[in-house]
């Protein structure tokens, strides 16, 4: 019997940091065929995927605040990054089939269309996975906020951030043998406790917009499409706490 998605439109968020499996930087491509490999099962439902990736594993704007690189400059530069990104794993999903197209919040009309709001939406609805780049197109914004705002501006109806942990914890479970998991968390919890899930920007828009995150590992294989057909993996961030 054929699995039922259980969401029409979803946007995954995945950190640059992920595309470098055991590298110290930069991208492994065995990486993203893995990635684009989970993906293909689940645009097969017919499931709508909007992507957007940071861009840590090529530029930080941190790292260059500390070599004397001003803040706007620095975040401009993890924008290009996160393009990079974009181009070699759109690359991937169209090795193995998928159609794709590369919006950017930054004109660079050589590489990839602008973002615009209708255009992306066409474009999931006639079955092409869409990958933001760029960010916002702003300094100041994290590639979370990017995320969140593609999320509510395409109307889909969950953010999937995938990690490299099983989901939000009470402290870091890779520093920390007790940690223990959340199942269930609301927005007011996460940014009272100051959970790192998402910066306070982007969950606020979450919880202003009643959009959930759903915080799971994306290395381990199948968690994407479990998620996607109703399986309870990770750890789900939303208003509706009973």
């Amino acid at each position: 019997m054929e699995m039922e998605p259980k969401y029409k439109r979803i946007l995954l968020k995945l950190s640059g940091e992920a595309l470098m499996g055991e590298r110290e930087f930069g991208i492994d491509p065995e990486v993203l065929k893995t990635f684009a490999r989970e993906i293909y099962d689940v645009y097969k439902l017919g499931v709508q995927i909007g992507i957007v990736i940071g861009g840590g594993n090529i530029f930080r704007g941190i790292q260059a605040a500390a070599h004397g690189i001003d803040k706007v400059s620095g975040d401009q530069m993890g924008m290009l990054a996160t393009v990079i990104n974009c181009i070699a794993f759109q690359n991937a999903l169209e090795d193995i089939g998928i159609p794709t197209r590369l919006q950017t919040a930054i004109k660079m009309e050589q590489i990839a269309e602008p973002f615009i709001r209708r255009r992306a939406i066409r474009h999931l609805e006639k079955g092409r996975v869409v990958l933001f780049g760029a960010g916002t197109g702003n300094p100041y914004f994290t590639t979370d906020t990017a995320a969140v705002l593609r999320a509510i501006e395409i109307e889909a109806e969950l953010i999937l951030k995938g990690t490299r942990v099983d989901g939000v914890y009470n402290c870091d479970p890779e520093k920390h043998n007790d940690a223990v998991m959340y199942k269930t968390l609301s927005f007011r919890d996460v940014l009272s406790q100051d959970l790192k899930v998402m910066d306070h920007t982007a969950i606020t828009l979450c919880h202003e917009n009643n959009l959930p995150i759903k915080v799971f590992n994306i290395n381990i294989k199948g968690n994407f499409l479990k998620i996607i057909t109703g399986e309870d993996i990770g750890t789900i961030v939303t208003n509706n706490i009973s």
